[in-house]
């Protein structure tokens, strides 16, 4: 059983996170804001602001207003996260969000960075090993329009050949292997956020790993919702 640990703003996070639900890590970086939606029963979260406090409600203002429409009404969370996919490839991000009952509050990236700087543990040994030729990373923050809100770390990095990318990828997806740390929250205003890795998907674009993970930042947003949009996540275009 994971134990988990309260902050001082009152949000929880887990002593032994895990990637994708097994293994030991902490991600000192950023958070994915995701946030709340009803239509269905598929999304569960809490009442508007839970756990938040005032620092994440004074960053996020306009998830205040009570004005996002859900695209995909009734539907089940399979069928948005399926939708959700398709708009993605699309290179429609704002519907990629709408599907989910979601919209976007902000967005940050950073373009070029070092690799091995950025990145830990065994991925770290691999990418000293095998050169990366590219680290683009983002981040979005999205909510529901009523104070319930998360975050979404996209990291895409790129390598000489494709191999080399399915190799990095093998790596990254053991427990407790590392990791490329997201941005930090501060690019959004979310200083005190950290991602758990639990919430975690990767794929394979060419020569290039794409990584996304998420994380609610307030409210309640139940482990399914997260995996949906972290599956979805990797599929959105480049910033």
């Amino acid at each position: 059983m994971v134990e988990f640990r309260t902050r001082p703003d009152g949000t929880k996070y887990p002593l032994t996170p895990t990637k994708g639900g097994g293994g030991a890590k902490v991600l000192v970086a950023a958070v994915a804001i995701v946030a709340a939606v009803g239509g269905g029963g598929a999304l569960s979260f809490g009442g508007a602001g839970a756990a938040s406090g005032g620092v994440v409600a004074d960053a996020l203002p306009g998830n205040l207003a009570d004005d996002v429409v859900d695209s995909l009404p009734g539907r089940s969370l399979e069928a948005r996260k399926a939708e959700g996919k398709k708009s993605a490839r699309r290179g429609k991000t704002d519907e990629t969000f709408s599907r989910f009952k979601l919209k976007k509050l902000k967005q940050a990236a950073k373009h070029e960075l070092e690799c091995l700087i950025n990145s830990t543990g065994k991925v770290r040994e691999y990418l000293a090993e095998h050169r990366c030729t590219s680290l683009h990373q983002e981040l979005y923050a999205v909510g529901d329009g009523r104070g319930n809100a998360a975050v979404i770390s996209i990291a895409r990095v790129g390598f000489p050949s494709k191999g080399d990318a399915e190799g990095c990828e093998k790596v990254e997806k053991v427990q407790g292997s590392g990791d490329i740390t997201p941005l930090g929250g501060a690019l959004l205003g979310l200083t005190h956020l950290k991602f758990s890795g639990h919430h975690y998907q990767s794929r394979i674009d060419g020569k290039t790993m794409v990584v996304a993970e998420t994380e609610t930042a307030t409210g309640h947003v139940d482990a399914a919702t997260l995996d949906a949009l972290a599956d979805v996540s990797v599929w959105l275009p480049r910033l």
